[in-house]
């Protein structure tokens, strides 16, 4: 009788863990992997292949990172591995995004109004990849001395090609751009 016990709860722990690990395991998407991809950008807004524009400034190999970037760094070596990038998406509210799916032209209203408030600048490509979008200089950037966040706002729910240095972190990825430095 307790072997047969010991069978049970053998069997049902083994169920358990098999349960939960199904459980954690995430659904493969099909399609695109575009959240809401009913939600898409007005017929002016470019494709991605005729993104509508461009943001961003070429960076080369060795000098992906701006000096203020440098100078910031902890013993002025910024993390390795950044490397120069362009990459071509619909410039999304990062949060709305990941939240609840928006995006899109029918979204852009309220992106603006969201980045106009600090919220984080998203780019969404075409197979649904997600990238972070910031100023590059890192001084700049920190005393309100760009205006990359003013473009994002005026291109919010655009297709646009987007160059900076990317820098990916614990499947985080960030796209630093360059260029937008207030005169």
């Amino acid at each position: 009788m307790k072997m047969q016990w010991l069978g049970v709860a053998v069997g049902a722990t083994a169920c358990l863990i098999g349960t939960m690990l199904v459980a954690q395991t995430p659904a493969k998407k099909s399609g695109s992997g575009i959240l809401q991809p009913q939600m898409t950008v007005a017929a002016d807004g470019g494709t991605y292949e005729k993104p509508m524009g461009k943001l961003g400034e070429a960076v080369t190999a060795g000098e992906v990172w701006s000096a203020t970037t440098i100078g910031a760094a902890v013993d002025g070596k910024p993390n390795p591995g950044a490397k120069p990038i362009t990459v071509t998406g619909e410039i999304v509210d990062f949060s709305c995004y990941l939240q609840i799916g928006k995006h899109g032209e029918k979204h852009r209203a309220c992106g603006q109004k969201c980045f106009k408030n600090g919220q984080p600048i998203g780019l969404l490509t075409k197979n649904g990849s997600l990238y972070m979008l910031m100023e590059e200089e890192h001084d700049l950037r920190r005393d309100g001395l760009t205006d990359f966040r003013s473009a994002a706002v005026d291109h919010t729910a655009h297709i646009m090609e987007v160059t900076g240095t990317l820098w990916a972190h614990n499947g985080i990825n960030a796209v630093y751009v360059h260029g937008f430095t207030k005169k």
